[in-house]
Protein backbone atom coordinates (compact mmCIF):
# COMPACT_ATOMS: atom_id res chain seq x y z
CA UNK A 1 0.00 0.00 0.00
CA UNK A 2 1.19 3.67 -0.60
CA UNK A 3 2.60 5.26 2.26
CA UNK A 4 0.74 8.23 1.55
CA UNK A 5 -2.61 6.05 1.74
CA UNK A 6 -1.18 4.23 4.95
CA UNK A 7 -0.38 7.74 6.75
CA UNK A 8 -4.28 9.54 4.98
CA UNK A 9 -5.77 5.99 6.80
CA UNK A 10 -3.91 6.17 10.01
CA UNK A 11 -5.20 10.13 10.23
CA UNK A 12 -8.57 9.80 9.88
CA UNK A 13 -8.27 6.66 12.08
CA UNK A 14 -6.89 8.96 14.96
CA UNK A 15 -9.38 11.67 14.45
CA UNK A 16 -12.03 9.42 14.54
CA UNK A 17 -11.16 7.94 17.73
CA UNK A 18 -9.88 11.41 19.14
CA UNK A 19 -13.66 12.50 18.63
CA UNK A 20 -15.18 9.44 19.92
CA UNK A 21 -13.04 9.88 23.38
CA UNK A 22 -13.74 13.33 23.53
CA UNK A 23 -17.99 12.69 23.04
CA UNK A 24 -17.89 10.11 25.80
CA UNK A 25 -16.31 12.74 27.78
CA UNK A 26 -19.08 15.67 27.05
CA UNK A 27 -22.15 13.37 26.81
CA UNK A 28 -21.78 11.14 29.90
CA UNK A 29 -19.57 13.56 32.54
CA UNK A 30 -19.76 16.94 31.39
CA UNK A 31 -23.44 17.98 29.77
CA UNK A 32 -25.29 16.72 32.73
CA UNK A 33 -23.91 18.09 35.33
CA UNK A 34 -23.58 22.13 34.36
CA UNK A 35 -20.23 23.01 33.99
CA UNK A 36 -18.26 24.09 30.30
CA UNK A 37 -15.42 23.34 29.28
CA UNK A 38 -13.14 25.67 27.56
CA UNK A 39 -12.48 27.42 24.68
CA UNK A 40 -14.90 27.23 21.85
CA UNK A 41 -16.62 24.27 22.71
CA UNK A 42 -17.11 26.17 26.23
CA UNK A 43 -19.06 28.75 24.68
CA UNK A 44 -21.12 26.34 22.58
CA UNK A 45 -21.97 24.69 25.82
CA UNK A 46 -22.95 27.50 27.63
CA UNK A 47 -25.78 28.41 24.57
CA UNK A 48 -26.93 25.01 25.15
CA UNK A 49 -27.46 25.43 28.73
CA UNK A 50 -28.87 29.16 28.08
CA UNK A 51 -31.68 27.59 25.10
CA UNK A 52 -32.63 25.12 27.78
CA UNK A 53 -31.37 22.16 26.13
CA UNK A 54 -33.98 22.51 23.56
CA UNK A 55 -31.08 22.71 20.74
CA UNK A 56 -29.30 19.90 20.00
CA UNK A 57 -25.23 20.50 21.61
CA UNK A 58 -24.45 18.49 17.97
CA UNK A 59 -25.39 21.49 15.82
CA UNK A 60 -24.46 24.14 18.28
CA UNK A 61 -21.05 22.74 18.61
CA UNK A 62 -20.58 22.29 14.69
CA UNK A 63 -21.94 25.94 14.20
CA UNK A 64 -19.54 27.17 16.55
CA UNK A 65 -16.19 25.02 15.49
CA UNK A 66 -17.10 24.50 11.72
CA UNK A 67 -16.23 28.03 10.62
CA UNK A 68 -13.33 28.47 12.50
CA UNK A 69 -11.98 25.00 10.88
CA UNK A 70 -13.26 26.26 6.91
CA UNK A 71 -10.82 29.06 7.75
CA UNK A 72 -8.29 27.33 9.07
CA UNK A 73 -8.56 25.05 5.56
CA UNK A 74 -7.96 28.22 3.32
CA UNK A 75 -5.70 30.42 4.81
CA UNK A 76 -3.68 27.67 7.10
CA UNK A 77 -3.61 23.64 6.48
CA UNK A 78 -6.03 22.52 3.80
CA UNK A 79 -5.61 18.81 5.25
CA UNK A 80 -5.68 20.06 9.02
CA UNK A 81 -8.93 21.78 8.71
CA UNK A 82 -10.52 19.04 6.91
CA UNK A 83 -9.41 16.52 9.78
CA UNK A 84 -10.53 18.79 12.61
CA UNK A 85 -13.83 19.04 10.43
CA UNK A 86 -13.74 15.54 10.96
CA UNK A 87 -12.81 15.39 13.89
CA UNK A 88 -15.61 17.51 15.19
CA UNK A 89 -18.44 15.57 13.22
CA UNK A 90 -17.47 12.45 15.11
CA UNK A 91 -17.34 14.55 18.27
CA UNK A 92 -20.56 16.04 17.89
CA UNK A 93 -22.56 12.95 16.10
CA UNK A 94 -21.53 10.40 18.47
CA UNK A 95 -22.96 12.30 21.81
CA UNK A 96 -26.23 12.41 19.70
CA UNK A 97 -25.90 8.70 19.09
CA UNK A 98 -25.25 8.45 22.64
CA UNK A 99 -28.54 9.89 23.83
CA UNK A 100 -30.23 8.16 20.77
CA UNK A 101 -29.05 4.81 21.98
CA UNK A 102 -30.60 5.76 25.50
CA UNK A 103 -27.22 5.62 27.46
CA UNK A 104 -27.94 7.76 30.74
CA UNK A 105 -25.02 10.09 31.39
CA UNK A 106 -23.61 10.25 35.01
CA UNK A 107 -25.37 13.18 36.78
CA UNK A 108 -24.83 14.13 40.26
CA UNK A 109 -27.74 16.12 40.77
CA UNK A 110 -29.49 12.61 40.76
CA UNK A 111 -26.99 11.44 43.01
CA UNK A 112 -28.41 14.08 45.62
CA UNK A 113 -24.56 14.47 46.64
CA UNK A 114 -23.23 18.01 45.69
CA UNK A 115 -19.49 17.15 45.73
CA UNK A 116 -19.97 14.54 43.47
CA UNK A 117 -19.87 17.07 40.45
CA UNK A 118 -16.32 16.72 41.31
CA UNK A 119 -16.03 13.28 40.08
CA UNK A 120 -17.59 14.31 36.56
CA UNK A 121 -14.97 16.88 36.52
CA UNK A 122 -12.15 14.81 37.37
CA UNK A 123 -13.45 11.82 34.56
CA UNK A 124 -14.45 15.37 32.07
CA UNK A 125 -10.67 16.22 32.18
CA UNK A 126 -8.81 13.01 32.11
CA UNK A 127 -10.47 11.89 29.25
CA UNK A 128 -11.04 14.48 27.17
CA UNK A 129 -7.71 15.58 27.72
CA UNK A 130 -6.72 11.93 26.25
CA UNK A 131 -8.49 12.84 23.20
CA UNK A 132 -7.12 16.47 22.98
CA UNK A 133 -3.08 14.50 23.23
CA UNK A 134 -4.41 12.43 20.41
CA UNK A 135 -5.48 15.11 18.27
CA UNK A 136 -2.03 17.49 19.24
CA UNK A 137 0.00 14.44 19.46
CA UNK A 138 -0.49 13.69 15.33
CA UNK A 139 -1.92 17.16 13.71
CA UNK A 140 -1.06 19.84 16.30
CA UNK A 141 -4.18 20.63 16.81
CA UNK A 142 -7.58 19.61 18.85
CA UNK A 143 -10.36 21.99 18.40
CA UNK A 144 -11.56 25.44 17.99
CA UNK A 145 -9.08 27.05 20.25
CA UNK A 146 -6.36 25.89 18.39
CA UNK A 147 -7.61 26.81 15.68
CA UNK A 148 -8.31 30.14 16.21
CA UNK A 149 -4.55 30.24 17.41
CA UNK A 150 -3.12 28.69 14.30
CA UNK A 151 -5.04 31.63 11.94
CA UNK A 152 -3.83 34.37 14.23
CA UNK A 153 -0.54 32.98 14.28
CA UNK A 154 -0.79 32.77 10.30
CA UNK A 155 -1.41 36.62 10.20
CA UNK A 156 0.42 37.62 12.80
CA UNK A 157 3.26 35.22 13.52
CA UNK A 158 5.12 37.47 16.69
CA UNK A 159 1.33 36.31 18.69
CA UNK A 160 2.15 34.58 21.79
CA UNK A 161 -0.10 31.61 21.08
CA UNK A 162 -0.17 30.64 24.78
CA UNK A 163 -1.81 34.07 25.67
CA UNK A 164 -4.32 33.66 23.29
CA UNK A 165 -5.33 30.71 24.49
CA UNK A 166 -5.38 31.57 27.98
CA UNK A 167 -7.52 34.35 27.13
CA UNK A 168 -9.95 31.89 25.34
CA UNK A 169 -10.38 29.64 28.14
CA UNK A 170 -10.53 32.83 30.59
CA UNK A 171 -13.01 34.22 28.81
CA UNK A 172 -15.14 30.79 29.54
CA UNK A 173 -14.93 30.54 33.05
CA UNK A 174 -15.62 34.40 33.44
CA UNK A 175 -19.10 34.20 31.22
CA UNK A 176 -20.03 30.65 33.21
CA UNK A 177 -19.78 32.43 36.35
CA UNK A 178 -22.74 34.86 35.36
CA UNK A 179 -24.92 32.33 32.87
CA UNK A 180 -25.14 29.58 35.73
CA UNK A 181 -26.53 31.62 37.93
CA UNK A 182 -23.25 33.31 39.49
CA UNK A 183 -22.39 30.34 41.52
CA UNK A 184 -18.91 29.73 42.14
CA UNK A 185 -19.43 26.09 41.86
CA UNK A 186 -19.54 25.61 37.96
CA UNK A 187 -16.33 28.38 37.63
CA UNK A 188 -14.60 25.82 39.94
CA UNK A 189 -15.77 22.81 38.12
CA UNK A 190 -14.91 24.66 34.45
CA UNK A 191 -11.37 25.60 36.13
CA UNK A 192 -10.40 21.91 37.45
CA UNK A 193 -11.57 20.15 34.01
CA UNK A 194 -9.76 22.18 32.18
CA UNK A 195 -6.45 22.00 34.32
CA UNK A 196 -6.58 18.05 34.75
CA UNK A 197 -6.91 18.10 30.69
CA UNK A 198 -4.14 19.87 30.63
CA UNK A 199 -2.30 18.32 32.68
CA UNK A 200 -3.25 14.89 30.68
CA UNK A 201 -2.36 16.66 27.40
CA UNK A 202 1.10 17.71 29.04
CA UNK A 203 1.85 13.89 30.08
CA UNK A 204 0.58 12.46 27.18
CA UNK A 205 2.46 14.81 24.98
CA UNK A 206 6.36 14.78 26.67
CA UNK A 207 6.39 10.94 25.85
CA UNK A 208 5.45 7.29 27.82
CA UNK A 209 8.91 6.63 27.57
CA UNK A 210 10.26 8.92 29.60
CA UNK A 211 13.20 8.55 32.04
CA UNK A 212 16.38 10.77 33.46
CA UNK A 213 19.54 11.50 32.57
CA UNK A 214 22.23 11.68 35.06
CA UNK A 215 25.25 13.02 34.87
CA UNK A 216 28.01 11.56 37.50
CA UNK A 217 31.56 13.31 37.86
CA UNK A 218 34.28 10.38 39.50
CA UNK A 219 37.57 10.18 38.89
CA UNK A 220 36.88 6.11 39.49
CA UNK A 221 34.80 5.77 35.78
CA UNK A 222 35.77 1.49 35.54
CA UNK A 223 34.28 0.45 38.87
CA UNK A 224 31.48 2.85 38.52
CA UNK A 225 30.61 2.05 35.23
CA UNK A 226 30.54 -1.84 36.24
CA UNK A 227 28.04 -1.06 38.70
CA UNK A 228 25.78 0.62 37.07
CA UNK A 229 25.60 -1.70 34.01
CA UNK A 230 25.42 -5.13 36.13
CA UNK A 231 22.77 -3.50 38.58
CA UNK A 232 21.00 -1.05 36.74
CA UNK A 233 21.36 -3.00 33.21
CA UNK A 234 21.30 0.66 31.21
CA UNK A 235 24.28 1.66 28.79
CA UNK A 236 27.02 4.01 30.05
CA UNK A 237 29.12 6.93 27.84
CA UNK A 238 32.47 8.24 29.51
CA UNK A 239 33.65 11.87 28.58
CA UNK A 240 36.91 12.91 29.79
CA UNK A 241 37.03 16.42 31.69
CA UNK A 242 38.93 18.74 33.97
CA UNK A 243 37.78 20.24 37.36
CA UNK A 244 38.58 23.98 36.90
CA UNK A 245 39.51 24.27 40.94
CA UNK A 246 41.79 21.47 41.18
CA UNK A 247 42.79 20.97 37.44
CA UNK A 248 42.67 17.82 37.75
CA UNK A 249 41.56 15.22 35.19
CA UNK A 250 38.05 13.17 36.29
CA UNK A 251 35.53 11.74 33.77
CA UNK A 252 31.93 12.16 33.35
CA UNK A 253 29.61 9.22 33.41
CA UNK A 254 26.32 9.89 31.42
CA UNK A 255 23.74 7.13 32.22
CA UNK A 256 19.80 7.21 31.27
CA UNK A 257 17.66 5.55 33.77
CA UNK A 258 13.85 4.91 35.05
CA UNK A 259 12.11 7.07 37.38
CA UNK A 260 11.80 3.78 39.39
CA UNK A 261 15.64 3.24 39.50
CA UNK A 262 16.27 6.91 40.76
CA UNK A 263 16.81 5.36 44.37
CA UNK A 264 18.77 2.69 43.11
CA UNK A 265 20.83 4.90 41.14
CA UNK A 266 22.00 7.07 44.86
CA UNK A 267 22.74 4.28 46.73
CA UNK A 268 25.48 3.32 44.00
CA UNK A 269 26.75 6.97 43.92
CA UNK A 270 27.18 6.76 47.58
CA UNK A 271 29.22 4.53 47.87
CA UNK A 272 31.84 6.63 46.15
CA UNK A 273 33.04 9.37 48.11
CA UNK A 274 34.70 11.69 45.67
CA UNK A 275 31.87 10.97 43.04
CA UNK A 276 28.96 13.29 42.63
CA UNK A 277 25.63 13.88 40.05
CA UNK A 278 23.29 15.83 38.68
CA UNK A 279 20.19 14.56 36.88
CA UNK A 280 17.59 16.13 34.87
CA UNK A 281 14.11 14.69 33.44
CA UNK A 282 14.08 13.37 29.49
CA UNK A 283 11.19 13.67 28.19
CA UNK A 284 11.30 10.83 25.35
CA UNK A 285 13.49 8.06 24.74
CA UNK A 286 14.39 7.01 21.19
CA UNK A 287 16.08 3.74 20.38
CA UNK A 288 17.73 0.97 22.25
CA UNK A 289 16.45 2.01 25.75
CA UNK A 290 15.64 -1.19 28.09
CA UNK A 291 12.30 -1.09 30.28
Amino acid sequence: MNEKIKQGIGDVFCAVIAGLVVAIAYYFFQNSNGFAPGGVGGLATITYYLTGYQVSWALLMLAFNIPIFVLVSIFVNRKLGLILILYMSVQSFSAELFELIGFKPYSAANNGEDFEIVFACIATGVISGFGFSLMLRRFGASGGTYAISALIKRFKPATNIAYVSFLLDGSVVFVAFFVYGMRITPVICTLLNLFIANVVVDNVLTGIKNGYKFEIITDKPDEVSKVLLEELKHGVTEIRVQGMYSHTEKYMLVCIIRKKQIGQMMKIIQRYPGTFANFAKVNEVFGRFKQ
